[in-house]
């Protein structure tokens, strides 16, 4: 495979789990929203931060369509600007805590160097950060009306979400076999 079609694996694989991620979550927690758009657990959100960490910029990408359609066509189909602004915003967060953790903790492409303190440190920058923006962009548009109720309910809800899906993804890693290194390898080692 190319490396052209990798990267638009990564894409469209980010945006797939990204729109199922949503479905899930209005299934599971449909009685935990907020206010439209804003849950207590979103698990949407650790969906975000995973896909730009594991695939960086294409990972981004793949979250910003979705994000278009999602609030294009679903939430907020009647207002257009709050649909683009959100779904840039919406990328921006994980994105620059993906940016954030490369500069900081050099982390490299495997993600060896992301140790489970420094993951945290990014779950809970990044359930600051998206609720931060998103906040910031109401404000300059006027909707001030429990601004710091809606603030502290997404980023409840983000921070939820992400320790849920990293957390469920780190016990499914333990549960796959751990690859057995061959005769050969093990010779060349000395």
């Amino acid at each position: 495979m190319s490396s052209f079609q990798l990267r638009l694996c990564a894409v469209f694989g980010t945006a797939l789990f990204f729109v199922a991620s949503l479905w899930v979550n209005q299934e599971i927690f449909v009685r935990s929203e907020f206010v439209r758009g804003v849950n207590w657990v979103y698990l949407p959100a650790g969906i975000r931060l995973l896909s730009t960490l594991l695939f960086g910029a294409d990972g981004a990408l793949g979250l910003l369509f979705a994000s278009w359609v999602v609030n294009f066509f679903y939430f907020f189909p009647n207002d257009p600007v709050r649909s683009f602004a959100g779904g840039i915003i919406a990328t921006a967060a994980p994105y620059a805590m993906y940016r954030l953790a490369r500069e900081l903790y050099g982390l490299n492409a495997s993600l060896s160097n992301l140790t489970a303190g420094r993951l945290m440190i990014l779950t809970v920058a990044y359930a600051l950060a998206g609720p931060l923006l998103h906040n910031i962009w109401f404000w300059l548009q006027g909707d001030r009306a429990d601004i710091v109720s809606r603030f502290f309910a997404m980023f409840i809800g983000d921070l939820c979400g992400t320790m849920i899906v990293i957390y469920t993804l780190k016990v499914a890693l333990h549960f796959l076999p751990v690859p057995r290194r061959s005769e050969a390898d093990s010779h060349s080692d000395r």
